[in-house]
């Protein structure tokens, strides 16, 4: 037996490979939240998320699309502001997201990670978006990028999400929707496409086992109280 000196026998636990292959199995719609990062009146990143929305709804999911006008910058208002409220209520309702952003001076716009940021990493002991999907997308005026999208990956993973392989990056968006704000057949397309199925898959293999998923021996060894008290740590 490997010398395991330091391990809480208490709380380490062998890997339950029937609870983690054969979980309860939820029948109800993917729920799926998307987010997109621009005000203008023609945004594209919004007509992109559209886009992905109707094709989640193909597949079989349930999608809100929040918009972000009026939302305040972070420390700006308080979080019982309304729109934060709508966000945060949207965060909780959700078990997979979409984020599109477009990419302005080589990064995700500012409306775009104010929202995120105001997405808390705990609220008491609940972290709202951990062991939840994601997908990232982004769209540009020029040659084709992938800096805005890079940059979700690095937020989706410190929002412990789980963010799926798969990405979106449409460049010279002004000519990939017609007049009507649909998005026209092509390669593109059909990567969006793409996105949306995976995060389908994933969001499905993975909704139902989140509970056990995360559940981590170092957390075991803390009380609930204790664990409320180390993640709602004020900032000195």
């Amino acid at each position: 037996m490997p010398d395991t000196p330091n391990l809480d026998e208490r709380h380490f636990q062998p890997i339950d490979t029937d609870r983690l292959l054969s979980p309860e199995r939820a029948t109800h719609a993917p729920q799926i939240l998307l987010l997109y990062g621009s005000l203008r009146e023609r945004s594209f990143s919004r007509l992109m998320t559209e886009e992905a929305a109707r094709i989640l709804t193909r597949f079989g999911a349930e999608t809100r699309t929040y918009s972000p006008s009026g939302l305040p910058l972070p420390d700006d208002a308080e979080a019982d502001h309304s729109k934060v409220q709508e966000l945060r209520e949207l965060v909780a309702w959700s078990e997979g997201m979409v984020w599109c952003s477009p990419e302005r001076h080589g990064a995700m716009t500012g409306i775009m990670k104010t929202q995120i940021d105001w997405i808390p990493l705990s609220l008491g002991g609940v972290r709202p978006t951990q062991g939840k999907t994601l997908a990232v997308m982004q769209v540009s005026g020029g040659s084709q990028s992938f800096n805005a999208v890079n940059q979700l990956r690095i937020l989706g993973r410190w929002m412990r999400l789980l963010t799926i392989p798969n990405q979106s990056s449409t460049p010279k968006a002004f000519l990939e929707f017609d007049e009507a704000g649909r998005m026209k057949p092509s390669p593109f397309y059909d990567r969006v496409v793409d996105v949306m199925e995976e995060l389908m898959k994933f969001t499905i293999l993975t909704r139902d086992n989140k509970a056990y998923l995360l559940d981590r021996y170092s957390e075991r060894k803390e009380s609930a109280a204790d664990l409320s008290k180390r993640v709602n740590q004020k900032a000195s």
